[in-house]
């Protein structure tokens, strides 16, 4: 598995335009988003051999792009799809099947340009056994969990506010985040229900933009001027399709794909300098927290309050804003990975509490369908 270390990313970037873009559709972000990390890693579209995507199908992206990749992966497994295809691109290039892989997703998912039809068949899971019932989607199944850890472990809804309140700290530190206006806990207690125990500011945002992950073998990454951050780890899972078979509504696949990525790393929790956790909900964050091992279960309430993940905090989390005040376009995994090589490469170094000082090992962590699967990895810099 130590193969995992001849890989590395070398290029990452959005879309030019981020927020509200209604003059785009979701494949021109998601092309420039491409091309804009193509030109970090200082490479093009004729060196990309490796496409993976999830939502469009690679077909479709690749010939939006003007490319024959000679492998590709469309494992979709919703928001944490990128970290995993981190890991699969990883092994591709490892084995020599691959030099240069390219990860892209973006949606127009505030203006809704050039989307594909969404939504859950009459035939599948959700549409016989849950939307029936009344399930009312993500943020019902994921309140449905919360309010269950809540009950189980005495988590309170000011913990929960504390999540989205360190985010938005970070975010007004982040000149590309959608909400930077200053936000208390008593904001977010006041914001409106959702769907009890969320609050409009326990949800993420709904935006556009794009995202995109360029690697390469650690020997070709010698031969390019960006600085490279290897992959050393990584790990997937998933338990349940829909929330109703939820194995245990407290805990998520983070527990497998955590301790794999930490396993084949070979470093342990307090190593890691920077962590990107996908915000989802505030919930999200601190469920992943407990399952991949910062604490333990039934403890994230007290782990994440006090500001102990926001600036100045011990665990320095979602530096970007996340997908609380950053940006959420659909499904969020792909920007975790950008924020953490930006850290690890010490690209906000003239920005003061922006940048993570000496940043060497970030972790990177994605949640897809109803807290169904998830997509965890470890990088670094020498």
């Amino acid at each position: 598995m130590n193969d995992a270390r001849q890989a590395a990313v070398v290029g990452v970037a959005e879309s030019d335009d981020i927020g509200i873009v209604p003059d785009k559709s979701t494949l021109q972000l998601q092309g420039e988003a491409s091309l804009n990390a193509l030109t970090d890693a200082g490479l093009t579209l004729k060196d990309v051999d490796g496409l993976f995507t999830a939502g469009f199908r690679t077909t479709e992206v690749a010939e939006y792009l003007g490319i024959q990749p000679r492998y590709f992966d469309g494992t979709h497994v919703g928001g944490s799809s990128f970290v995993v295809h981190l890991g699969h691109a990883a092994a591709a290039i490892a084995s020599g099947r691959i030099e240069v892989a390219l990860i892209v997703h973006g949606e127009s998912g505030r203006s809704g340009i050039g989307l594909p039809a969404s939504g859950s068949s009459p035939q599948g899971m959700e549409g016989q056994f849950e939307h029936p019932y009344g399930m009312p989607g993500a943020p019902g199944a994921y309140a449905m969990a919360c309010a269950r850890h809540m009950h189980q472990y005495g988590t309170t809804h000011e913990q929960l506010a504390e999540i989205a309140v360190a985010a938005r700290k970070w975010a007004q530190l982040n000149e590309r985040a959608f909400k930077r206006d200053p936000l208390s806990i008593d904001d977010v207690m006041a914001s409106p229900i959702i769907s009890w125990p969320f609050r409009k500011l326990d949800c993420c945002l709904v935006t556009d933009a794009a995202g995109a992950v360029v690697l390469t073998s650690t020997q070709r990454a010698k031969d390019l001027d960006a600085r490279a951050v290897r992959v050393i780890g990584w790990g997937e899972g998933h338990d349940h399709q829909i929330i109703s078979q939820m194995p245990d509504l407290t805990s998520g696949p983070g527990r497998i794909s955590g301790p794999d990525a930490f396993a084949m790393a070979g470093v342990a929790h307090d190593d890691i300098d920077v962590a990107q956790i996908y915000d989802s909900f505030t919930y999200t964050v601190l469920t992943t927290l407990e399952d991949i091992g910062f604490c333990n279960k039934g403890e994230g309430g007290d782990f994440v309050s006090g500001g102990r993940i926001a600036p100045g905090g011990d665990l320095a989390l979602n530096t970007s804003g996340g997908g609380l005040s950053y940006t959420h376009p659909g499904m969020f995994g792909i920007f975790t990975i950008i924020e953490c090589v930006r850290q690890l490469r010490g690209s906000f170094s003239s920005q003061g509490q922006r940048q993570i000082e000496n940043a060497k090992i970030g972790l990177v962590h994605g949640t897809g369908g109803k807290l169904s699967a998830t997509g965890t990895a470890i990088l670094a810099v020498e």
